[in-house]
């Protein structure tokens, strides 16, 4: 076990976990040396079972025996464990640490769209999503309620940004994903498409059409516009889910929730 006392905030070797943007993390120009900060053991853990390769962890001194013990125990022989007073990583990081440990991890390689539908009936696509904390929740509602994989449009958020990782719960290394320029790339993969919108010609989410189809692509939009008038209009299906009290619309993640239950879990008609 390579245990390191942290006495220097400037400290290169921990620069990952304090002084790197998300950008430099994933580190578009070299992205074989890409890195995603996984936080809390349950998390780490996740990733680890997923086969992820840890590069370091920064753990508070009493986790090292406690914890974190079974982790480091999964990492390679030799990685650095660096360690530091409660207080002494808060102010590295700026912020108290979820049960004290954080993990460095080697970002994969991103699968292509077709490795990523291969077998799927029922999938996400997320266009334009760029709120960390929403991207992370439908994620978890992914993985939870049965669709087989998420792709997301690159105007959206990176799912392994560290909020969203976190928010997931870990779902983000278990829900397959990739990136696509368009919602109909689906469309070359047999993919009916289902727009959720609020507009006078959309379908209930109850319809029995819906279920009926052997393969869908559940189109989510941004959290405040919407999907835009071209994916709507380009779309196999407009679905909306019914409002009650005035309330015109559901936060896209909870939105997501709703929809992944009513398609991925009800017989088909």
């Amino acid at each position: 076990m390579n245990i390191i006392e942290i006495t220097d905030l400037a400290d290169d070797r921990i620069a990952p976990f304090s002084r790197l943007t998300e950008a430099r993390l994933r580190n578009r120009l070299d992205p074989a040396n890409a890195i995603v900060i996984v936080e809390s053991p349950k998390v780490i853990r996740t990733a680890l079972g997923q086969g992820w390769l840890p590069l370091a962890i920064l753990c508070e001194r009493r986790h090292i025996a406690g914890d974190a013990a079974d982790i480091i125990e999964m990492c390679p022989p030799g990685m650095p464990v660096y360690t530091g007073d409660r207080s002494l990583l808060a102010e590295l990081t700026g912020y108290t640490l979820t049960r004290g440990v954080l993990s460095a991890m080697r970002r994969k390689p991103e699968p292509s769209l077709a490795e990523v539908v291969e077998g799927a009936r029922r999938i996400c696509v997320i266009d334009a999503v760029s709120d960390t904390t929403n991207i992370g929740a439908i994620f978890r509602s992914a993985a939870a309620l049965g669709i087989d994989a998420v792709l997301l449009t690159r105007e959206s958020c990176d799912p392994l940004n560290r909020r969203a990782v976190r928010v997931s719960m870990g779902s983000v290394f278990l829900v397959p994903w990739t990136w696509i320029d368009s919602p109909n790339d689906v469309r070359d993969f047999g993919f009916k498409t289902v727009a959720m919108a609020l507009r006078d010609d959309s379908v209930l989410l109850s319809d029995p059409a819906l279920n009926a189809e052997p393969r869908l692509a559940i189109v989510m939009g941004t959290e405040g516009d919407g999907l835009s008038q071209r994916v709507i209009e380009g779309a196999d299906y407009v679905v909306r889910i019914p409002m009650s009290h005035g309330v015109d619309s559901l936060n896209v993640a909870a939105a997501s929730a709703v929809a992944f239950y009513e398609l991925c879990n009800r017989p088909k008609a």
